[in-house]
């Protein structure tokens, strides 16, 4: 596809876009009270925005133009980060991570088109073609015969004359004297082209021709951008430092007349001078100053008036009672979204596409981004002037010697109440001054905690929705994710967030994950593709990976702060804990590695409390007997919890055939895999897996010409394996329904109980009052 079909793409995604956002400024902004009406508002918001987020995503991939792609991925990080939002609603207002969206996608049109009847000449068409094809494949093979059989007589003609050594001597170096001279001349066909700047090196050949665009577009606007900077400084850096400047006097000018006195200098973390022009105008902090008081004075009176009446503390439920309905909470990437696509509007929607061949970037989009960060640079020296400047105003004037003036009592009583913070600073202090990061990483590395990712993407994960848990939705049985529904999941709570700084940081933050399920349906695997399809480090500290290693409380911080400076530093990463019950074992531990586990685990909710938004770190935990640990610090340390179930029919049918012709396996007519997807009803994914490779062996492979595969061969391998039984099944949902996700769904299901009873108790009187 060329660069301007992602273009059209790309706008058309873009006017979708304003239309759901002027319908959410009409929808989700007025409070609902029928809670159906709400649970289909979310459903199509989410399914609108999925659709979004994968045309915003092609478009990004596809285009060749840098700030083209920089605007896309400003409203794609906005998309990424509202799908999250909603999530999170649906989420609360169901008390439950899968949906049933049938009803939505049906009314939306996203199912598969139905199949539409032939007319009769597309039928003639459609048959002339097969004809033509099997006659064509008879041809082939007819001619392949005769060319068998005339190969054959030649052998044998060429028996009966006997064979020359020294003609075959000379047909052997003719052949490889000509393969070698063919390789010398294009290896000195490659060097010409390379020193004539005709082609790349071989090193660089490799990449693609959309990486070398980006390259080299790259580099050429890294050069015009610290063109245009010097350029700025030189020409408009005295206007804007003094501009500064007499913002900033006449603001502590203001403040002083309101007030009665200078104001104290922002420090420069919370921005210096930029706090200035970001808060309130002074007037308009007198006002908030003056109301704050009359509302003061207004308690007070009440206070008095009131005083006698405290019995009326049971009233308060009656002021409650203002049922507003449910109301969408507040958004941090409505604005994200607003702002590009107002960007797009002003710079990209007119934008002649057709006369830009060459994808050469703007410069006047350069220049507008090189003068924010030349006046952030122009203000942080300003800030040291006037910094000083005001010292001298204040004692000059007002009498006051520090930049806290006269007040240093207050500060003084705030450090007291700092000491309930000492165990979120043991991790949080950096307890590796003197060592870098590098050293660090070789040492995590040489201990077996940083392990290397198995290039795993999510697509692997092979599997298809369970139609029959889909119906039994509907009975108010708890729901179970199917595969596609886990695929989801670890998108949105582990993938998205760690693939972009904005949306980790704005979202609804997910520090913790536990993907839960019987021995062998892919936990490790998720584990893996989260780290490749977000480029993260993982690092392992499995119960059995860190036995015998950093014993004790003080040595698992030293390890837990080795892990966060590194994670932090190279981020995204990713803490696995495989067997993460053995952690959480309900009674006394027997040996020292089991006290060192159960220490880590009270260590862990100070490691997620050191973990911050701006931090892509996720802790994600893996477990096959969660009923064998104790619940409450359980569910206290994982945020989300995902219930991971056994592969249905299709899935398996899928597996079995997907890991046959991986494994180097011919699919005949002896294969049944109706008959296998059968059979291994109860089986995991890990046991397909298993049973093929022990089934196609080097030896199996080499002779499946002579003797194909058959279905009794797997059979066989299946039956050494043993089944995740029933009973272990109903102990996995019985434990999720004991999670505060479980109980709430358990209450909600209570609660539509009670008031189907209540209707059904109503037009019971109603009958009997019209008898």
């Amino acid at each position: 596809m060329s660069q301007d079909t992602y273009i059209k793409l790309w706008a058309d995604t873009q006017r979708e876009l304003d239309a759901m956002l002027q319908r959410e400024r009409e929808e989700f902004l007025q409070p609902q009270e029928d809670r159906d009406k709400v649970r289909k508002m979310l459903a199509t918001a989410y399914v609108q925005y999925l659709e979004m987020f994968r045309r915003l995503e092609a478009s990004h991939d596809h285009l060749i133009h840098q700030q083209k792609r920089a605007a896309v991925r400003q409203v794609l990080d906005g998309v990424m980060g509202r799908i999250l939002e909603i999530k999170r609603e649906m989420v609360t207002l169901e008390s439950c991570e899968c949906h049933s969206m049938d009803g939505i996608l049906m009314e939306l049109q996203h199912v598969p088109e139905p199949v539409t009847a032939m007319t009769l000449e597309e039928g003639i068409k459609v048959i002339q073609v097969a004809e033509r094809a099997r006659q064509g494949r008879a041809r082939a093979a007819f001619m392949r015969r005769i060319y068998l059989e005339e190969k054959r007589q030649s052998r044998k003609r060429e028996k009966k004359r006997g064979k020359n050594p020294d003609l075959a001597a000379t047909c052997i170096q003719k052949v490889w004297r000509g393969y070698c001279q063919r390789k010398k001349t294009e290896k000195l066909r490659e060097e010409e082209m390379v020193f004539l700047g005709m082609s790349l090196p071989p090193d660089v050949e490799a990449r693609s021709v959309l990486q070398k665009a980006n390259v080299l577009q790259g580099e050429v606007q890294e050069r015009e951008e610290f063109s245009f900077r010097y350029e700025l400084r030189e020409a408009e850096g005295s206007h804007i430092k003094e501009t500064l400047q007499d913002q900033i006097t006449q603001c502590f000018i203001e403040c002083r007349h309101i007030t009665g006195r200078f104001p104290d200098y922002p420090p420069e973390k919370t921005g210096g001078s930029k706090a200035i022009f970001i808060e309130k105008h002074p007037e308009q902090v007198a006002e908030e100053l003056a109301a704050k008081m009359e509302a003061e004075k207004t308690e007070e009176t009440k206070k008095e008036d009131n005083k006698p009446a405290k019995a009326k503390k049971p009233q308060k439920p009656v002021k409650q009672v203002v049922d507003e309905g449910w109301k969408m909470g507040p958004s941090n990437f409505l604005s994200i979204l607003e702002e590009g696509s107002s960007q797009y509007q002003v710079f990209w929607e007119n934008r002649d596409n057709k006369s830009d061949f060459l994808q050469d970037h703007d410069p006047e989009l350069i220049k507008r981004v090189e003068r924010e960060e030349v006046e952030e640079e122009i203000r942080v020296q300003v800030d040291e002037v006037m910094q000083e400047k005001l010292l001298e105003v204040k004692q000059a004037v007002d009498g006051e010697i520090g930049p806290l003036g006269k007040k240093t009592g207050k500060g003084d009583k705030g450090k007291k109440k700092t000491g309930g913070k000492k165990k979120i600073a043991e991790l949080e202090r950096d307890l590796t001054p003197d060592r870098t990061i590098d050293s660090l990483f070789q040492e995590l590395a040489e201990e077996g905690l940083l392990i290397p990712v198995k290039n795993v993407n999510l697509s692997d994960y092979i599997g298809y929705y369970d139609c029959v848990k889909n119906m039994l939705r509907g009975t108010g049985a708890q729901p179970v994710p199917s595969i596609p529904e886990v695929r989801q999941l670890v998108a949105l709570y582990g993938i998205l967030p760690l693939g972009s700084q904005i949306v980790h940081e704005n979202a609804p933050l997910v520090k913790s994950l536990l993907l839960a399920g019987p021995a062998g349906v892919g936990k490790k695997m998720l584990v893996h593709a989260i780290c490749t399809e977000a480029g993260a480090n993982l690092f392992s500290i499995t119960p059995s990976n860190i036995a015998g290693k950093y014993p004790g409380r003080d040595a698992l911080i030293m390890m837990l702060h080795m892990i966060l400076k590194v994670g932090k530093e190279l981020q995204p990463s990713v803490v696995w804990i495989g067997d993460t019950e053995r952690m959480f074992a309900k009674g006394a531990s027997k040996g020292e590695d089991e006290v060192n586990f159960k220490r880590l685990a009270k260590l862990l909710p100070q490691f997620l409390r050191a973990v911050k938004p701006k931090d892509r770190v996720l802790l994600v935990g893996t477990t096959r007997r969660p009923f064998v640990a104790n619940l409450g610090p359980f569910c206290k340390v994982y945020q989300k919890i995902i219930l991971i179930p056994k592969p249905d029919y299709l899935t398996r049918f899928a597996l079995w055939k997907h890991y046959i012709l991986l494994g180097g396996g011919a699919l005949t007519k002896l294969v049944n895999l109706n008959c296998l997807a059968q059979v291994s009803d109860g089986f995991t994914q890990g046991h397909i897996v298993d049973v093929v490779h022990t089934v196609l062996t080097e030896l199996r492979l080499l002779q499946m010409a002579r003797k194909p595969l058959k279905t009794a061969e797997f059979v066989t391998s299946l039956a050494r394996h043993d089944p995740v039984y029933r009973e272990e099944e109903e102990a996995f949902q019985a434990w999720y329904a004991k999670t505060p996700l479980g109980k709430a769904w358990s209450a909600a299901q209570a609660a539509k109980e009670a008031g189907k009873g209540k209707k059904k108790g109503k037009k019971g009187k109603k009958g009997k009052e019209k008898k």
